[in-house]
């Protein structure tokens, strides 16, 4: 029935190629995804923990790594492509397929979430950090009991943010080689003029980002204990 109904509306597309774009958009998602939750809450619960009136208060340390999330978040994310050539040649062995492109996700993703991070821990009750602190706890105790609980639902609203980007710049990466949807929009749909595929792909992108949108949302208020 699926089948049918493509090719009565949608004569260019071709299932298989469709489902394949969709497989690879949602693999470097969701690789790119984990590596920039790990990196990005590594690097935010830095620059808290570092920031002035802090628990390790550092400005010159703060200021080294706001400085690099800055410069890393204002890269447009086509240029960091070109520019991160060589690392992902060495890294991966190749620039082109869905691994190629999964260095410059994560440099261009993890700075962007890691400022997030940033503003959920800031928003978190520093009462609750300062009674933690009386009664013995160490810096891991504030950051797994209290900061990253307590941070939880917009820790997980950030992620949710961070991965729809992450689809957007696969799109970008795609148009270049890195495969996915991006790659069957632009090639296969826009530069042989078949705007039905294009719109195919268009629209399996809307559905990702839909149902990112959507579980994010409902992970985020059954986290929400307020």
């Amino acid at each position: 029935m699926l089948a049918e109904w493509i090719s009565a509306w949608l004569p260019n597309v071709r299932l298989a190629p469709l489902l394949k774009a969709t497989e690879d958009t949602l693999y470097m998602t969701a690789m790119a995804g984990a590596a920039v939750f790990v990196l990005g809450l590594l690097l935010g619960t830095a620059l808290h923990l570092t920031s002035p009136g802090r628990l390790l208060a550092n400005r010159p340390l703060y200021w080294a790594l706001s400085t690099l999330t800055n410069v890393f978040r204002a890269i447009p994310f086509i240029i960091l492509l070109v520019l991160l050539i060589p690392f992902t040649r060495a890294v991966v062995g190749t620039i082109l397929g869905v691994n190629a492109a999964l260095p410059a996700l994560i440099f261009g993703a993890a700075p962007f979430y890691a400022r997030l991070v940033e503003l959920a821990f800031r928003e978190v009750d520093r009462g609750v950090i300062e009674a933690t602190r009386a009664m013995g706890g160490g810096i891991g105790t504030v950051v797994f009991r209290v900061l990253i609980p307590e941070a939880a639902p917009a820790l997980v609203s950030g992620l949710t943010v961070t991965l729809i980007a992450l689809v957007g710049y696969t799109a970008m990466a795609g148009a270049i080689g890195a495969g996915g949807l991006g790659h069957l929009a632009y090639l296969e749909g826009f530069q042989r003029s078949r705007r039905d595929v294009t719109l195919a792909a268009t629209l399996a992108v809307l559905l990702i980002v839909f149902v990112i949108q959507f579980l994010g949302d409902r992970l985020a208020r059954r986290l929400d204990k307020r």
